[in-house]
């Protein structure tokens, strides 16, 4: 229930307590004093005095009250209008405006006094995030440089001839670390980028088909080791608006995963299709499925869901998360539907291609 019910409640209880209270006290101080001596009947005069009372009341106390109730919801809807505002400008609050103030009513009220507060809040928060962002990319920066010299270094290792076999897997274990650590870094580094506004996309028409063809090629290549079976069911020929190497990249990290969760002999299989104004990507795999509970978190960074799975599955957590700002980038969207042994289906979905090419921010 709303405040402004509450308060409307609260002050019909009012009223209809003053209205009682008034009959009672009209009652008393109009109506005749009995007889010393002796009960007796009211005579036809006090019956019209006690009904002269009751028009008083009616004719006189309910329009008085429904005019009160009236003007107090008025004032009521008057007052509390500033902290409706407040609420809807709250309600748009995220972490890509926190820098935007929320409106004041400069009265030096109350309620002003509560905005200037949230607007502080939000302005410490938004500093707290650019220090975050910030160190995220210092951070990536200064680790390029050591991995880099790592990675050159155990690559030198390698060709040395004279190495035996438990020095050179552990050389390459060492090696594959160390890439890892890579990709991870690199990972961060464009997900800060994007969220602060600093990685520019281009705007051009991209045939989506030609990149599904593209992604199930590269894909039939990495399951080929897991005996894992990739197919096309459905390839129309579809154009959109958009960067195609963030697009192709967005392909390859949504089939690299659904071959990475996947069983051994499963099956992998792409569809592209017209749906209304869009174009729509499905990418199903045979995979062991995800639970219910752990689907809404799959894009943050660094989930990985199940421990136990997770461990025997080469990745860094970041893929998801990459693919999610290239679809909202893109201006598309996302769905994933999924159930323990059963078809884990993704479900992309991008506006087909407008008039016009320009380049935009990501």
């Amino acid at each position: 229930m709303s405040i402004r019910t509450r308060l409307t409640l609260w002050y019909a209880g009012v009223m209809f307590v003053s209205l009682v209270a008034m009959g009672i006290l009209s009652y008393h101080a109009f109506a005749p004093e009995p007889p010393a001596a002796g009960p007796s009947k009211p005579d036809e005069a006090d019956e019209n005095d006690l009904g002269e009372i009751y028009r008083i009341i009616f004719w006189c106390g309910v329009p008085a009250t429904l005019l009160a109730l009236g003007g107090g919801w008025w004032m009521m809807r008057r007052a509390l209008a500033p902290v409706s505002a407040l609420t809807r400008a709250a309600e748009r609050v995220n972490e890509h405006n926190l820098g935007t103030p929320l409106p004041r009513t400069g009265n030096g009220d109350e309620l002003d006094r509560l905005t200037e507060v949230f607007n502080a809040m939000t302005g410490r928060l938004a500093q707290s995030f650019a220090r975050m962002r910030e160190f995220t990319l210092h951070a990536s920066h200064e680790l390029k440089t050591p991995l880099t010299v790592m990675h050159g270094e155990l690559e030198t290792a390698l060709r040395n001839q004279s190495l035996d076999a438990s020095q050179r897997e552990r050389l390459e274990s060492e090696l594959d670390e160390v890439q890892r650590l890579v990709k991870i870094v690199d990972g961060l580094t464009l997900l800060t980028k994007a969220d602060a506004g600093l990685i520019t996309l281009a705007r051009e028409p991209v045939r989506l088909d030609e990149l599904v063809r593209e992604a199930c090629a590269d894909a039939q290549s990495l399951a080929r080791p897991h005996d894992i079976l990739v197919s096309i069911t459905a390839c129309e020929e579809l154009t959109v608006t958009g960067d195609r190497h963030r697009l192709r990249q967005l392909l390859l990290n949504l089939t690299d995963n659904a071959i990475k969760y996947n069983t051994r002999k499963g099956t992998v299989t792409l569809s592209l299709r017209r749906a209304d104004q869009a174009a729509e990507v499905a990418i199903a795999n045979s995979g062991p499925g995800i639970p219910g509970e752990i689907l809404p978190r799959i894009f943050d960074p660094f989930f990985r869901g199940d421990s136990s799975h997770s461990q025997a599955v080469e990745g860094c957590g970041l893929g998801l998360s990459i693919a999610l700002w290239i679809i909202t980038a893109h201006g598309g969207s996302i769905r994933i539907t999924s159930a323990p042994n059963q078809l884990t289906t993704t479900i992309v979905q991008f506006p087909l291609q407008s008039s016009g090419g320009t380049r935009d921010q990501g």
